[in-house]
């Protein structure tokens, strides 16, 4: 009599009874608990449905798995432009649809690609989660894109998640652990990835050096990322499409790092990548603003920074960085 009403949702599962049926039908509570009692006989349909899945995973083509990447694109350049808070949403359905296409796909053919995509697509949402300020999040869809890369076997992908998954331990405090992963993350990856990428790494370990305080590394990086950057303005990176890097960008890019030093120099670098900027990359625009407020700082050229502080606050505002608004609001703090 209480199979029926169990299954009619006429009474609910006691826990005694939970404990034993568990272990008859080999499922967890909350299967047990959220649907119509599963019986042993029916137990053969969810065969016919991992078969399905299976199927449909085997099926994904070529097109399809372009399909996922021009999505993430989309995702990367709405991101750049309008910010990352109004993409939550979004980015959790793609990577969803992505990962579950990589947990019923069997053979390595149809693994890779997907895999791929779903390392792309998951450190960029990663990052996004970085600016909105949801650290841990930012921490599982970074552990998530270095599980999809060792899949896809590509040391690329795998060694650029690990170096941004080091900037969620910048934020919460432990820079000096974080250049510890971005050098293994270079130990990784060696001479096999692109020079574009190497010398992302580079200044992504000089960066960290000068929160870490460690400026004589900080510099030995910052020399090495502009030795190795490919000459020439293109910045998109083939072969690692998540990277956007030249000698411009890198010359910005080293402003901020001689600004978190201390150094006079940063302020001629970041003007230099200021006249230079994409217009485009608004959320950068503000960061750049920061960094010369922080240069200006160090020179004690108050008005200046304040100039910029009010730019860095409009864009950080226009693209709902947190990451941005929180440096702001450290930075007005000083003025």
């Amino acid at each position: 009599m209480y199979v029926s009403e169990w299954e009619n949702g006429k009474r609910t599962i006691s826990d005694r009874y939970a404990a034993i049926l568990r272990q008859l039908l080999g499922v967890t509570d909350a299967e047990l608990r959220g649907g119509p009692l599963a019986v042993a006989p029916s137990m053969a349909d969810g065969y016919d449905e991992l078969l399905n899945r299976i199927d449909s995973a085997s099926s994904v083509s070529e097109s399809m798995v372009k399909t996922f990447n021009d999505q993430t694109e989309l995702l990367r350049t709405m991101d750049r432009q309008l910010g990352a808070s109004g993409l939550v949403d979004q980015m959790t359905g793609h990577l969803a649809r992505l990962e579950d296409a990589l947990n019923f796909a069997v053979l390595p053919g149809t693994r890779r690609p997907v895999a791929l995509a779903l390392a792309g697509a998951s450190t960029l949402a990663a990052w996004q989660a970085i600016d909105s300020g949801a650290v841990e999040r930012a921490w599982r869809h970074y552990e998530l894109a270095k599980r999809a890369a060792r899949d896809a076997e590509a040391p690329m992908y795998l060694a650029h998640a690990m170096a941004e998954q080091a900037y969620v331990l910048c934020e919460a405090g432990r820079p000096s652990l974080g250049v510890d992963l971005v050098r293994d993350a270079q130990r990784i990856l060696g001479q096999a990835g692109s020079p574009r990428l190497r010398a992302w790494l580079y200044a992504a370990e000089a960066e960290l050096c000068a929160h870490a305080g460690m400026p004589d590394g900080c510099r030995r990086a910052l020399d090495a990322a502009m030795a190795t950057i490919p000459p020439g303005s293109d910045d998109r990176d083939p072969d690692m499409l998540s990277i956007f890097l030249n000698g411009a960008h890198l010359a910005r890019w080293r402003g901020n790092v001689l600004a978190l030093l201390g150094d006079d120099e940063a302020v001629t670098s970041l003007y230099e990548a200021l006249d230079v900027m994409d217009p485009s990359f608004v959320r950068a625009q503000a960061g750049l603003h920061a960094d010369l407020v922080q240069a200006h700082l160090a020179r004690a050229e108050y008005d200046d920074a304040n100039t910029h502080l009010r730019q860095a606050r409009l864009l950080a505002s226009r693209t709902g960085s947190v990451r941005q608004r929180r440096r702001v609001d450290l930075l007005s703090a000083r003025l």
